[in-house]
């Protein structure tokens, strides 16, 4: 799959843009804050109907606007297709594939996969569990129509017995009620650590791979999904009766799937407390290129790969090793597009490719930008 096209208007800090891009490489330079991470978001506005800075949707519109647009023309199963995204509060967005507007914006979720690496993945490793979990669901909600549905199943449970447990004020609480809510929550929570056990299960070898391809060592990677179920062997629904009493004093849910975790580890060790900033950096980058392979093999479709600022934390040798990997022409990747604030770096990314595709297309393309404002530039 490939983006042919992408149009922006009123778009964060871009008043409007149109761009064409390479079917392979496309390199935005720029300063920071100039609007290179701006568009990034609106090919993943697309993908994923929400903003990968966790911006909430009246603030994607550009200040003293009253709407922004995204549209999209892509390539996907030889088909042309086009996405168009609106924004305009306080209505809500309105996804539309081919002109026709999604029922659900989540049916949309998985057709037009994206993987994105950015600085903010840091917190994969040295933030809480919370960022761990939403990777996992990120994959297998794209990979799995069924697995969302569970999610969303899941959550909405896990507010009513939250509000059941406040509403007793650590009293007693109605058990008919709560077992009416928690036997919802078990039938959901079954499919989800099922599903992420299988993500991981698939994920590990993929992510050992790209990890001592980047390193170029063999620095004993590990990944081990931690769940409470799955850990004890108990349904969620014999947890729920252990810790009843607890849950009742404070008043939450203090097991089922929202308190899993995801551990890496690197050398037998947790990385969250020894990794180095290159370590982390090293991790996250095999954890984003395991989760497009896979998908890759899920989907039967190459997602887009979006690296911004890719060369942030990572020595010479480890960003030239990526950059190997994906722009072999042998290799699962495809269409890709990288931010950084320095030409030299991108020049070197370009610098033994092809100056055309096999089908006649540019190879790569290249835009300064500035202040939301995207100029071409010669290669």
């Amino acid at each position: 799959m490939i983006v042919k096209d992408l149009a922006l208007t009123n778009f964060k800090n871009i008043p409007e843009a149109s761009l064409e891009f390479s079917p392979k490489i496309n390199c935005l330079l720029g300063d920071n804050g100039m609007g290179k991470s701006n568009l990034l978001d609106g090919l993943y506005c697309l993908s994923y109907c929400k903003s990968f800075s966790g911006m909430t949707d009246p603030m994607l519109v550009r200040k003293g606007e009253t709407f922004a647009m995204l549209r999209g023309a892509y390539e996907r199963r030889g088909l042309a297709e086009e996405l168009t995204l609106g924004f305009q509060p306080p209505r809500r967005k309105v996804l539309k594939r081919g002109g026709k507007e999604y029922e659900r914006l989540a049916d949309h979720i998985g057709a037009f996969p994206l993987v994105l690496l950015s600085p903010a993945d840091s917190a994969l490793v040295d933030v809480g569990a919370d960022e761990r979990r939403r990777f996992l669901d990120q994959i297998a909600s794209q990979d799995d129509a069924r697995y969302l549905e569970a999610l969303g199943r899941y959550n909405g449970a896990l507010k009513q017995r939250n509000a059941l447990l406040r509403e007793a004020g650590g009293e007693g609480s109605d058990r008919s009620l709560l077992l009416a809510v928690e036997l919802q929550l078990d039938r959901a929570a079954d499919y989800i650590t099922r599903g992420r056990r299988r993500i991981v299960a698939e994920l590990l070898p993929l992510f050992e791979k790209y990890y001592r391809a980047i390193a170029a060592s063999d620095e004993g990677v590990e990944l081990v999904y931690r769940s409470g179920m799955l850990d004890s062997g108990l349904s969620l629904c014999d947890l729920l009766e252990r810790e009843r009493r607890r849950d009742e004093i404070l008043r939450h849910t203090t097991v089922g799937p929202h308190r899993d975790d995801l551990e890496i580890s690197i050398g037998g060790l947790p990385a969250r407390r020894g990794a180095s900033q290159g370590q982390i950096k090293t991790i996250t980058s095999a954890l984003r290129l395991a989760q497009y392979e896979l998908l890759h093999r899920s989907l039967g479709i190459r997602p887009l790969l979006l690296l911004d600022d890719i060369f942030d934390k990572l020595d010479a040798g480890r960003v030239g090793r990526i950059m190997a990997m994906l722009v072999d022409a042998d290799g699962p990747f495809g269409q890709i597009f990288i931010t950084d604030t320095n030409r030299q770096h991108l020049d070197e990314i370009v610098a033994d490719l092809p100056e055309r595709t096999p089908d006649g297309d540019a190879a790569c393309r290249l835009w300064s930008v500035e202040r939301g404002v995207f100029t071409p530039l010669e290669l």
